[in-house]
Parts: structure tokens; C-alpha cells; sequence
């Protein structure tokens, strides 16, 4: 499936229009967005995840921040994940209201699936591939990632992060952390566990959501900051109802496999 996203993508780009004597795969950014579809998260945040991000892609903030860039142009793909990940989108190029404009309608069609477990690894290990196969270049690339739960499958999250990272890929962290009836999957410190396991490399941060009327600012105000590099602290002044990631000094990032070998050993 890989390979025919992007041979999809590279055909896309070398039809496109570029300006004289400019790389036509050159980007300012390469953005993977991959947004956790696991049973874990309910039916009102898949479709509350999806709207925020069709939301975000029309709106102007976008393609102001696209254009702060030396190129004017960024590259995104958007994939969803379980226990495995799946491209939902190809490598698309934004650099203009329209594109944006485009990329959004298309995901708004794509059907709302699930995946089983939760493999926060796998993920960041599939969008490396993405990432390195993308007929794109920049000099940023990001991995952003939203979740509700801990890594339950795969190899350990510190792992794969720590082998993203050493690429020079930095991962940024969305923690939902909806009020409701917690499952035997879920901690009430999501938000410190992608803190200290999940996210890294230069400039990485983490945002919170507890409600459900922040998942719209809350994912236009991350990817505003990833697209345009705009300090962490700009969010907080901007969206001032989010609310910034409780750090903790030390944590345990095997919390996930621990409580999923706890429900296998009942």
C-alpha cells in the first residue's frame, strides 16, 4: 500500500507548478499526523478527532503558517493506529488554500475505523518509513501523535522514540484525557507519560485535552506551532484555555505493558 501512496504523491509532484530553478520535492516540512483509532478511544472522539483536523485544514491559520516558511510549501500525510498503522492519506503538498482546502475534504470522506491495542512504537516505526520513502525533503520533519492510552504492544515507547529521534525526527504528543469511566488501559497521567516516554527531539512538546470542546483548538493550535515553528510558549498565549503537560521527574514507561499483562493474567 506504501508504494502506491507514493507513486500517487510523486506523480502529483512532478505535475504540479513550481517557480524556476526550484527543487519541485523540496518542502519546509515533512508532517506526519497519525491519530490513535483504537477501541479505547470512543466513537464521539474518532469523529471529534476527525472533525478537528478537516476543521483546522481550512482554516487561514494554516496557510499563514505554511507560508512563514522559506519554501512556502510543507508536505502531510495522515495516518491512523492501533496495534498497527494504516496510511490514510498520501504524501499531499500544501501550499495554498486550495490544497489545504482539498486535503481536507478528502480526509473527511475517509470511513472512521478501528484498530485493536495500542502500539504507539509501531506507529512512530511506520511513519519513519513514511517519512524516509516520501518523494518530499525538508529539513524539519514531525512526527505528531495523539493518543489516549500507553503503549500496550510492540517493543517499549522510549525504543522507538529514542531511534526517531536519532534520525533527527522530533515527535510531538497529544494526550486526550477525556473525563469518563476509565478502562483497564487507561492512567490519569497520559498527558507525563508522553512527556517522558513519547515525545523528543528539538522543540518537541506536549498538549492536553480533558474536554471535549478543545479537540478543534487544541489540534489547529499544534499544527500551527509545527508547521510555522513557532515556540511552544506562543500556544499558551494564544489559546490560553489548553492547558499545558504536568511533567513528572521520573516515570514508569512500561505502565502500559504492566497493565496489559495484568488483564492477560486474570
Amino acid at each position: 500500500m506504501i508504494s502506491r501512496w507514493v507513486l500517487l504523491a510523486a506523480s502529483y509532484v512532478l505535475g504540479a507548478g513550481t517557480a524556476e530553478g526550484q527543487d519541485p520535492a523540496a518542502v519546509d516540512l515533512q508532517l506526519v499526523l497519525a491519530v490513535d483509532v483504537s477501541y479505547s478511544v470512543g466513537l464521539d472522539e474518532l469523529r471529534l478527532q476527525r472533525t478537528g483536523y478537516v476543521e483546522a485544514f481550512r482554516r487561514p491559520e494554516i496557510i499563514r503558517a505554511v507560508k512563514t516558511g522559506p519554501i512556502g510549501r510543507i508536505a502531510v500525510t495522515y495516518v491512523e493506529w492501533g496495534g498497527k498503522a494504516i496510511q490514510v492519506l498520501p504524501w499531499t503538498l500544501i501550499e495554498d488554500a486550495q490544497g489545504a482546502a482539498q486535503f481536507a475534504e478528502t480526509l473527511g470522506r475517509q470511513p472512521i475505523r478501528r484498530i485493536s491495542f495500542t502500539s504507539i512504537s509501531n506507529v512512530l516505526a511506520f511513519a519513519r518509513r513514511l517519512i524516509h520513502m516520501s518523494p518530499y525533503r525538508a529539513r524539519r520533519r514531525v512526527i505528531d501523535i495523539s493518543g489516549d492510552g500507553p503503549n500496550n504492544a510492540g517493543v517499549p515507547a522510549p525504543v522507538a522514540r529514542n531511534s526517531t529521534v536519532a534520525q533527527g525526527i522530533v515527535i510531538d504528543g497529544l494526550a486526550i484525557m477525556l473525563k469518563g469511566t476509565p478502562d483497564s488501559a487507561s492512567i490519569p497521567d497520559l498527558d507525563a507519560y508522553y512527556r517522558e516516554c513519547v515525545i523528543g527531539g528539538e522543540g518537541a512538546f506536549v498538549m492536553k485535552v480533558t474536554e471535549a470542546s478543545q479537540f478543534s483548538a487544541a489540534i489547529l493550535a499544534k499544527l500551527t506551532a509545527e508547521i510555522s515553528g513557532l515556540k511552544v510558549s506562543g500556544i499558551w498565549q494564544r489559546w490560553p484555555e489548553l492547558r499545558r503537560a504536568d511533567y513528572a521527574q521520573s516515570y514508569n514507561c512500561f505502565v502500559g505493558e504492566e497493565l496489559q499483562e495484568r488483564s492477560i493474567g486474570r
